[in-house]
């Protein structure tokens, strides 16, 4: 989960580009209620235009990892820096046998009307 976040966080393309390049698999899938994704550009794509449109929000873990196997799931908060998230979701991330993310469910709890 600490990798996963630190992708969505790193504000800077070239280091978000490297923890993509080393932390997710080329063909790498991500899916969400607004997103349907599939490999590397896409994955940085979509995070680049989340940071684009929300440029002082960041990932915050909110509760713990419960894993198994290649698979792990866990709540995570998306807010203003320091305060309570404005949303809030969990993930569902499969890895591949070298411990690299191969697809991402996501899924939104809380929401703004």
């Amino acid at each position: 989960m600490t990798t996963y976040l630190a992708c969505w966080n790193e504000t800077d393309p070239g280091a978000r580009r490297a923890l993509i390049e080393q932390h997710w698999t080329e063909q790498a899938s991500y899916f969400d209620p607004i997103a349907q994704v599939r490999g590397r550009d896409a994955v940085d794509a979509t995070i680049g235009a989340v940071q684009e449109r929300f440029p002082e929000f960041v990932f915050t873990p909110a509760g713990p990892v419960d894993a198994h196997h290649q698979q792990a799931r866990f709540t995570w908060g998306f807010g203003p820096a320091d305060a309570e998230p404005v949303i809030v979701g969990f993930d569902v991330v499969m890895t591949d046998d070298d411990g690299r993310i191969a697809s991402v469910l996501g899924f939104l709890d809380k929401v703004p009307a």
